[in-house]
């Protein structure tokens, strides 16, 4: 039996051809979660980033509480999908108020991305 290639979809304008043209150009990717940030997104590219930062409490989930809780038949701990709990467990690098955005990012695009 022969298999057939199949061409790989390319299209110029998509989220993860942009993102694969930065690491190219040896660019950082900063990602910034805002409420809510929730089901393709996130499983996509928004917690793809080299820096994942989050506006303080705001969601972040594939699918929304009542569908996990059903899907997975148990209970959801306190927090669940909020950026603390996210930050706890890995995903996030840091919360970030969004009057402290600006600063955040020119400190960390410093660092990355010396002169």
């Amino acid at each position: 039996m022969m298999l057939m290639k199949i061409p790989p979809r390319r299209c110029p304008r998509s989220p993860c051809r942009a993102l694969a043209r930065l690491g190219e150009a040896k660019l950082p990717y900063i990602s910034v979660l805002t409420h809510p940030t929730t089901g393709g997104v996130t499983a996509s590219f928004a917690t793809i980033g080299d820096i994942n930062l989050a506006e303080p409490r705001c969601m972040i989930g594939f699918a929304g509480p009542r569908v996990v809780k059903e899907t997975t038949h148990q209970n959801l701990p306190p927090g669940f999908q909020t950026a603390e709990f996210m930050m706890e467990h890995g995903l996030i690098d840091a919360i970030v108020p969004r009057s402290k955005l600006r600063e955040k990012l020119g400190t960390l695009l410093g660092y990355m991305m010396p002169i």
